[in-house]
């Protein structure tokens, strides 16, 4: 059921069937000061839930009716704009990947860590509009500094596909994969796989 918040205080949205989920989550963002409303359906969110205040989403990938990436299209179409932060299990990383191209904030993967998913939450709401991207473009520059086998396991990376695919398509080992990915993170400035996404794949 949904929880009220009050006034303009900070909101965030969890979005997610699994009760012990939106319980836990909720009290992870109201012990933070912020104001946590729960829904347990795509669709209850959208009969339910006021937009109109400083908010961000945390929502899960894979819900049964509508799912988290029709909402996100769904919110699109509506020409709503809010920081969405997916809840992703290890299969559904191309999902996510699908997602961040359409301007997902971020993606998580389970189980997460509570004090990482919070602090990406506080960059949501910080600048909803720029959604942690200004920083982008210089980044950006950086992908010149790859070396050619370095942009090969990158574009297999954005694809979503995992080191043992990767090591098969470019026929080298699984530990040079890592190597690869390490050194690709090290020259990008990025110290998890969602940030590189949101670097690589940003509008």
């Amino acid at each position: 059921m949904k929880e009220s918040g009050h006034g303009k205080r900070r909101t965030v949205f969890i979005v997610d069937d699994d009760e012990a989920v939106r319980d836990a989550l909720a009290m992870l963002f109201r012990t933070a000061g912020l104001s946590a409303e729960c829904y347990e359906s795509a669709a209850q969110f959208l009969k339910r839930a006021n937009l109109r205040r400083p908010c961000c989403m945390v929502l899960d990938i894979r819900m049964p009716g509508l799912s988290g990436l029709q909402l996100q299209d769904v919110l699109a179409e509506r020409g709503l704009r809010l920081p969405i932060l997916f809840i992703t299990g290890h299969g559904d990383v191309p999902m996510a990947v699908n997602a961040m191209r359409k301007g997902a904030y971020d993606f998580v993967e389970k189980p997460f860590d509570d004090s990482h998913l919070l602090a990406q939450v506080l960059n949501a709401l910080e600048d909803p509009l720029a959604s942690g991207r200004a920083a982008v473009q210089p980044a950006r520059a950086r992908l010149d500094q790859l070396s050619g086998r370095e942009r090969e396991v990158l574009d297999r990376v954005l694809e979503g596909k995992p080191s043992r695919q990767i090591a098969d398509d470019l026929f080298i080992s699984v530990k040079t994969v890592d190597f690869h990915r390490a050194r690709i993170m090290q020259k990008l400035g990025v110290r998890s796989v969602a940030a590189l996404f949101r670097l690589c794949l940003a509008p």
